[in-house]
């Protein structure tokens, strides 16, 4: 069944780009609503952008949406996959900025954020997307693959030249609270030359040791380290699960990234809606829940 959060909560800090600080409140939304930025600091004209793969305007340093009004939202993917690790389908995200906070670099503020405002079961059934052949994209020596699969499973493979990072993979499974302990607290990552290029540009001001890691020649600045020893590809993931949700629902099936960015799992979701012959809309039916998750029995549907 489908789920929302019960009550309207609030987060402030910073815009990772822009460096100013936005508040965003997590508020409840009614059944079939989906996914809705809210931009408050806007009233002359409509201020609500879905979020959807169709709504992407920009991936060049973060995932951004935007509406036909012009306004959009960066920055929404850790956000977004908190959301889909947490099993959240129906919420309004109202922000008075035009970026999401960056917060810690991480999704785990925005699952507590979840956790504190409390998950409300809905009365209607979830619809998810199953995907049934492989679509591939590939870009660039980057790779983006959806598979069939049983469950939700998000794979990937990065490989750097600094020795900090070098070769890293890593695979989960959306079930039993894997996101949270396998995915939600990896934070994103830079180089210190790329900070310096990016902010001569007028980007990346909000950016710190506070709410990302960053490598110089020598290896990790941040005093206190990584909290994996694979947090790098551990925080791909992470992004492409935000990314993924901008399906419009939660895929049943795998993914399997290798040196992918928001780019190319935008572009694997394009690819993948324009074959209809490569997935299906299905309903979940949940038949029980406890802690850890739940199961569902799934039945066709005709459409989102």
């Amino acid at each position: 069944m489908q789920n929302t959060v019960k009550s309207k909560k609030s987060i402030t800090g910073v815009g990772l780009h822009s460096g100013k600080p936005v508040t965003l409140s997590l508020c409840p939304a009614d059944e079939n609503t989906g996914i809705v930025f809210i931009r408050t600091d806007i009233q002359d004209k409509n201020n609500a952008i879905p979020a959807l793969w169709s709504a992407v305007v920009d991936t060049q340093l973060c995932t951004v949406i935007g509406n036909a009004e012009g306004l959009s939202v960066g920055t929404v993917e850790h956000l977004m996959s908190a959301l889909r690790g947490m099993n959240i389908d129906n919420a309004r995200l109202e922000l008075d900025g035009p970026e999401v906070p960056v917060m810690d670099g991480s999704a785990m503020p925005f699952v507590e954020l979840i956790e504190a405002a409390g998950v409300e079961r809905q009365n209607v059934p979830r619809r998810m997307i199953r995907i049934l052949k492989t679509v591939t994209v590939e870009q660039d020596g980057k790779r983006a693959v959806l598979s069939p699969s049983a469950g939700s499973i998000f794979g990937g493979e990065i490989e750097f030249s600094h020795p900090g990072i070098g070769r890293q993979s890593f695979e989960t499974e959306l079930l039993n609270g894997n996101f949270r302990h396998d995915i939600a607290n990896s934070r994103t990552f830079g180089f210190l030359h790329e900070v310096e290029w990016m902010r001569s540009k007028g980007l990346a001001l909000g950016g710190s040791l506070d709410n990302a890691i960053v490598l110089d020649q020598k290896g990790v600045m941040n005093p206190d380290g990584l909290r994996h020893e694979d947090e790098f590809i551990r925080h791909k993931l992470l992004d492409a699960i935000g990314d993924l949700y901008l399906a419009g629902a939660p895929i049943i099936g795998a993914y399997e990234g290798y040196k992918a960015g928001h780019a190319i799992n935008n572009a694997v979701l394009r690819a993948l809606f324009a074959d209809e012959t490569a997935y299906e809309i299905v309903n979940a039916y949940s038949t029980g829940t406890s802690s850890a998750g739940c199961q569902s029995a799934l039945q066709s549907a005709s459409a989102l």
